[in-house]
């Protein structure tokens, strides 16, 4: 006699349009399908329902599941919080609705966001099923996060964090908790596919940038960047980017000005005179042709985080990484790219033209990607490590001795 498979559910807040959303449906394809029964709900409309389509997997478009996420400024988190307060009272029938569906049917949650701690704590008090909640972002230390961080502890049998960097952020917030590290899959293909058909085979070097825009992923320091290259007088190299440009928040100088008509950064770069040097490619279901048509790929981050879904994509096809910070289990300088502790635009310019320059190394550092790549990022591993983590808390909830962390 068989035993029935796990029925696990996957809440999604992205639908394809991010890396955490991308992340989600490489475990899943993964996973041991003779095991697990996965079902997915995802907030909004996006690519990824193809995607799961594809690979049998049910998955449902659900958008009253609520979100809110700690941010840096006091005066924002008073916002967000009570956009979702007012989100959590409108969206009371569907939640009533969503406590009895997953009580009903399903072994365990896997909350693939930490914006969804709220919803996992409304669940916790009426659903008896282990919770999994996946920690992706570095929160900013404030009050705010240090609530956030201390629910996910109270509401969830085990923690999964994307680098140790997000463990000891949360550790640091809300105290140990129970948890493990687990990297992202990526899938190193066999041969890259045919280029973006937008990107043009001139002979021009090609820097990719494959981010939304947000004043911590900081795409606008490409400006920065295209300023250095023009002084030495270097006009072949142009900076590809693929993502949502519209400009948010508040922001710096002219930069500003332009974010508070409604504008993007496609825009602010051609008020500077700068088009030349920019194809903004806008958002792309699928960054492989983008990545198969240039050479390197950038993440100038505020945040020095060179851990992101772009880069261990870019890894994955063996594409040299420039990025700022100084974790280096990913990018190790001068092996498969180069890493810079604080950003300095010449610098990072003159690196950029030594690799345009040096063919050879440009392929020496791709090569050590995706070898770094297949050791890091391999599906069927970091899939098991997973289903590791799903089994352990079933095991836990199913002995009567144990005792429930909330």
């Amino acid at each position: 006699m068989s035993l029935r498979k796990l029925r696990i559910l996957c809440l999604d807040i992205e639908g394809g349009f991010g890396g955490s959303s991308r992340s989600l449906f490489y475990t899943i394809k993964y996973m041991d399908r003779g095991r697990y029964d996965f079902e997915v709900w995802c907030k909004r409309h996006g690519p990824v329902q193809r995607a799961y389509q594809e690979i049998g997997v049910p998955c449902q478009v659900m958008p009253w599941l609520p979100k809110v996420s700690s941010l840096p400024r006091f005066s924002r988190n008073v916002y967000v919080y009570t956009l979702a307060s007012i989100n959590f009272l409108k969206a009371r029938s569907f939640l009533k609705w969503a406590s009895r569906e997953i009580g009903h049917r399903f072994d365990l949650v896997h909350f693939n966001h930490e914006a969804l701690f709220l919803l996992a704590a409304r669940l916790r008090k009426r659903v008896g099923i282990p919770f999994v909640m996946h920690v992706r972002t570095m929160l900013k230390d404030s009050p705010f996060a240090r609530f956030q961080c201390r629910m996910i502890s109270r509401c969830s049998d085990m923690v999964i964090f994307i680098t140790e960097n997000e463990r000891d952020n949360f550790h640091y917030l809300a105290g140990p908790t129970k948890g493990q590290v687990v990297f992202n899959i990526s899938e190193i293909p066999e041969r890259l596919p045919a280029p973006h058909p937008l990107i043009p085979r001139n002979g021009r070097f090609k820097v990719a940038h494959l981010s939304n825009y947000s004043w911590h992923r900081a795409t606008d320091r490409l400006v920065d960047l295209c300023s250095a290259l023009q002084k030495s007088g270097r006009e072949d190299i142009l900076f590809v980017v693929a993502g949502n440009m519209r400009l948010q928040g508040s922001l710096p100088g002219k930069l500003g000005r332009v974010a508070k008509q409604g504008g993007t950064l496609e825009q602010y770069v051609n008020s500077l005179g700068l088009a030349r040097f920019f194809l903004f490619l806008g958002h792309v279901p699928d960054v492989a042709p983008v990545l198969a048509g240039c050479d390197v790929v950038i993440r100038p981050s505020r945040g020095k985080d060179p851990w992101g879904r772009d880069i261990i994509e870019a890894m994955a096809y063996g594409k040299p990484v420039i990025a700022t910070g100084t974790y280096n289990r990913f990018v190790e300088d001068g092996v498969n790219g180069y890493l810079f502790p604080e950003y300095d635009p010449q610098a990072i310019a003159e690196k950029i033209v030594y690799l345009c320059e040096h063919q050879g190394m440009l392929r020496k550092m791709g090569s050590a990607n995706r070898e770094k790549a297949k050791a890091l990022f391999d599906g069927t591993r970091n899939a098991e490590s997973v289903a590791a983590i799903y089994d352990s808390v079933l095991q836990e909830k199913s002995d009567p001795y144990h005792l429930a962390i909330c």
